[in-house]
This record gives structure tokens, C-alpha cells and sequence, in this order.
């Protein structure tokens, strides 16, 4: 069924489409987020910084606020415990150009919450209607909520945590549908989101395992959401924004990246790693990210996978990672065509 023609509004901004890129650590820098933009992302969340000013002065901090050259809405995800600690970094972010604040309150990761942070706030529920009205309170731009269903299986409270920020005055609430005990383990359910939805009026993103136009579609259906938020199945796959953009609007699939907009596409993404850490960091970081790539790629069989990757992770300059992008799609991975002459080598690189 084709999508609704009614837009999708956070406040004073009005989303292109009903696709979101989720806020991960690691993974959110400004290139990522400039490319998911560019192949369809109606909005982008940043990486999680800490709410604490004092630890903004750290290379790692300074690199994840930057969102230097970026158009609106420049969403920022804070995280920490304190309210009037996330109040006044909700407010110091304002100021240096972020139109939309994000709250984490769905992040499982031990380091967080042992610091009574991401979805370890969900246990307190007095201390979530604290932080979210001194949030709202601190800022005149949007104030948006990410949350789990709950702590556990028997603490399932995502329904209530909704109301609290309806009533504190967030804008939207994306919900990933699993408990934090579960982490990333199992499967997403899609239950707790439907009854969020129907219990409050402001927009509701769902989050968790959705890879594909048409799981987007069915988890749409489902929940009643008003849009879907792709975390995972975006890594190697950045393409899939436009894809379930796509689908949703005309209620089929599009055709999927030529090799020659893949090698583009990579090439363009590793380029910017390298300029945006310099080159020391960004080949390292790079090598995760191809890696991605090369898994999301059902062309390749895991043996190809395992020996293309590895070849990359022993490169060590951004000219030598270039050139092997440059060369990595250079035929099908299937055999070629017999007399063909042309094949990929066992290091992965293009014989004539």
C-alpha cells in the first residue's frame, strides 16, 4: 500500500519521508550521516555524547559534536543522568547549531548504564519525567526521546515511560523493541511499540531489526508508527534508505546499486573517513565499515568475504585503500564468463 501523502513534522521541521537514521555510537559520524542523508534518510541522529562539559574537550567528543556543513535538522543525542547536567547540555548544544536534542534512554551498554544513564533510566521513572521537563525547559528547539520497551521482561514500562514524555513535552519517541536485558540478542517485538503508539499523539519511531523495504512496510502496518528508525541494517547498506523510501511511496522495490555507484559510493565514504580523522584514524576506521559493506553483499560467498576483508585490513594508507576500492568491483564476484581473461585474484585485486 502506497504511503500517506500526510508529512511527518518534529516541531517547527517537516521530514522528506518516514525513514530515520538511528543515533549509533561508532558508527554516526558526520561522513556516515552525510551519505545516509544523500541516499535518502529523511533525518539523522548524531552519535551519543556525554552530557558532562567537561569531557567535550577530548578529541573523540569534539569530533562527534562536529557538525560543521551540515543542513537541517542537525539532530543531537545527549546522554547522561543528571538532569540539570543534560538540561545545561541540551542548552550549550543549542547554542553551537543543533535544532533537535535527543535524549538516550535506550542505549544497553554496561558503561552507561552503570553510570545510571541510556536505558538504566527507565528503572526510575520519577527521575525520567525529572530530566525530561528540565530538558524541555532549557531549550526552544525540539526535544526528542529514545527508550527500550523496558529494563526487563517483567519491567515492560514503555508505555507509561510514553506518557511521561508526551506530558513533559518531547516531540517524538523512537522505541527499539527490546528490553535492555535482551541487548541486541533475539528478535525485536513490535507489540510494546503498537501500544505506545496508540497511548500518545506525537510521532512514534520504530526501532529494531527492520533490513528491508518490506519488513519496514509490514512493522509500519503493524505498530501504526509514523516512521521507521534504521540503525543495523544500515551499516553496509546505506542504500536502504532510499529503498524503503521508495517502497513505501510507490509499493514497490527499486532497483538495487550498480557496481558502478558501489565503487562511488564506497570510494566517496572511505574518502571522507580519511579526511574527516585524518589519515591514521580513518584507515582504521574505514576497515569496519568495508567490512560491512563486503557482509551486506549476498554476491559474496564468506569465504570471498573473509579473504577481500582481510586484504583490506592489511592496507595501511588512504591512497592504497582507494585504489583497491577502485578495483573491488571490478567484475561480479560470480566466475566469470569463460575466455573472458578477466577475474579476481586471491588478494582480492582485478586480473586482465
Amino acid at each position: 500500500m502506497p504511503e500517506s501523502s500526510q508529512p511527518l513534522r518534529i516541531g517547527r521541521h517537516t521530514l522528506p519521508n518516514r525513514v530515520v537514521l538511528a543515533p549509533m555510537a561508532g558508527v554516526t559520524d558526520r561522513p556516515f550521516r552525510a551519505l545516509s542523508r544523500r541516499l535518502g534518510a529523511g533525518l539523522v541522529v548524531g552519535e551519543m555524547v556525554t552530557s558532562d562539559p567537561s569531557l567535550w574537550s577530548t578529541r573523540k567528543s569534539r569530533l562527534r559534536m562536529d557538525h560543521s556543513g551540515e543542513p537541517g535538522p542537525r539532530s543531537v543525542q545527549i546522554a547522561g543522568g543528571d538532569a540539570d547536567m543534560l538540561a545545561e547540555a541540551a542548552r550549550l548544544n543549542a547554542e553551537m547549531g543543533a535544532e533537535i536534542i535527543d535524549i538516550n534512554m535506550g542505549c544497553p551498554a554496561k558503561k552507561v548504564c552503570n553510570k545510571a544513564a541510556g536505558s538504566a533510566l527507565l528503572r526510575d521513572e520519577a527521575l525520567v519525567a525529572e530530566i525530561l521537563e528540565a530538558v524541555v525547559g532549557a531549550v526552544d528547539i525540539p526535544v526528542t526521546l529514545k527508550i527500550r520497551t523496558g529494563w526487563c521482561a517483567h519491567s515492560n514500562n514503555g508505555v507509561r515511560v510514553a506518557g511521561i514524555a508526551e506530558s513533559a513535552g518531547i516531540q517524538a519517541l523512537a522505541v527499539h523493541g527490546r528490553h535492555r536485558e535482551q541487548r541486541y540478542g533475539g528478535q525485536a517485538e513490535y507489540d510494546t511499540i503498537a501500544e505506545i503508539k496508540a497511548s500518545v499523539g506525537i510521532p512514534v519511531f520504530a526501532n529494531g531489526d527492520i533490513d528491508s523495504p518490506e519488513k519496514a512496510r509490514r512493522v509500519l502496518d503493524y505498530t501504526g508508527a509514523d516512521a521507521v528508525m534504521i540503525g543495523r541494517g544500515a551499516q553496509g547498506n546505506p542504500w536502504i534508505f532510499r529503498e524503503i523510501d521508495h517502497y513505501l511511496r510507490h509499493g514497490q522495490r527499486m532497483a538495487p546499486p550498480d557496481d558502478a555507484e558501489r565503487i562511488q559510493v564506497l570510494g566517496g565514504h572511505v574518502s571522507a573517513l580519511h579526511d574527516f580523522y585524518g589519515e591514521y584514524m580513518g584507515v582504521r576506521i574505514a576497515r569496519k565499515h568495508i567490512g560491512w559493506y563486503l557482509a551486506a553483499d549476498e554476491r559474496f560467498d564468506d569465504a570471498t568475504r573473509k579473504r577481500l576483508r582481510a586484504t583490506f585490513n592489511g592496507l595501511d594508507n588512504a591512497d592504497a585503500q582507494s585504489r583497491y576500492i577502485d578495483e573491488l568491483f571490478c567484475h561480479a564476484p560470480a566466475a566469470p564468463a569463460p575466455g573472458s581473461g578477466r577475474g579476481m585474484t586471491s588478494d582480492g585485486t582485478c586480473a586482465a
